[in-house]
């Protein structure tokens, strides 16, 4: 059983909470996930470590409400516990030899980006942060990345706060202004991660991309979790869980990934509606 130490309400649909689990905090890198269990019960559900604290032994996990089983781990609080904590799994972002990067985050994968920025940030390159949203009120972590950013820049699809548009556009600008980045890295909806790479294309910047696919065992042995890359012409599988969760971003077949993850799409919202009419009715 592992400790819920502290909970956090990000904004209306969006969790954090620190989990006691020390190997875990001592081992886990910037990039990296674990799989969770609520209860006993539970369906494994991977989540990226969004930070850790060795000394004190927690890790540091950031969730959307979307689901039966995010909305049962919702209403969990401060000092009770869940089922399982696995990890770390997958591989950390790679860093060495960037010395000029732009993190580019949207939505919850600001909570994946973060960290990642951060490790950047203390390894001294220069980062530049460009985050999005759909409006002010699911705005989160902007002073976190303020604190770990050279340059922020702050979008909102409806204009409700900051700059209005989406993270393409002040990517784009300073791309055409001569911008020179290392590393582009994207993280957030598939849709946005692939319009980023086809932004970043014409400029020749490699851009990473964080896939979080449908997963269930996180060791490669499911096949759940597999995505199809076109490398040298040929049609190649890799499994998100061990071979990522980062890859090339020019590789990714997003359409069929995105077809992929619409796949159980009704089951968890009715799963969903089904545990919230439990807790309405408790």
């Amino acid at each position: 059983m592992y400790k819920i130490v502290r909970k956090r309400e990000l904004n209306p649909t969006v969790t954090q909470m620190e989990i006691e689990a020390p190997l875990v905090a001592k081992k886990a890198k910037p990039g990296q996930f674990i799989i969770l269990r609520v209860d006993e019960d539970g369906e494994r559900i991977p989540l990226t470590v969004a930070g850790t604290d060795p000394e004190e032994g927690t890790v540091k996990i950031i969730f959307q409400i979307v689901g039966a089983t995010t909305e049962t781990l919702n209403h969990k609080q401060a000092g009770e516990y869940i089922q399982d904590f696995a990890g770390p799994l997958g591989m950390a972002t790679h860093t060495e030899g960037i010395k000029k990067v732009c993190i580019v985050g949207g939505g919850v994968g600001c909570a994946i980006a973060m960290p990642v920025a951060q490790e950047f940030h203390r390894l001294g390159a220069e980062v530049t942060s460009i985050i999005g949203f759909r409006s002010k009120d699911l705005l989160i972590l902007e002073d976190e990345f303020r604190a770990c950013s050279d340059k922020l820049v702050v979008m909102t699809d409806d204009g409700s706060y900051a700059r209005h548009g989406n993270v393409t556009v002040p990517l784009k600008e300073m791309l055409e202004a001569g911008e020179k980045f290392d590393m582009i890295i994207t993280i957030g909806p598939l849709i946005m991660m692939k319009f980023v790479v086809a932004t970043a294309k014409p400029f020749g910047v490699p851009v990473t991309v964080s896939m979080n696919p449908i997963m269930i065992d996180g060791t490669g042995m499911c096949g759940g979790c597999r995505l199809t890359l076109n490398r040298d012409g040929k049609r190649v599988t890799k499994f998100a869980c061990v071979d990522g969760p980062d890859f090339n971003g020019y590789e990714i077949d997003f359409d069929e990934a995105m077809s992929r993850g619409r796949m159980y799409f009704d089951y968890e919202r009715h799963a969903h509606e089904e545990v919230c009419n439990l807790y309405k009715n408790a």
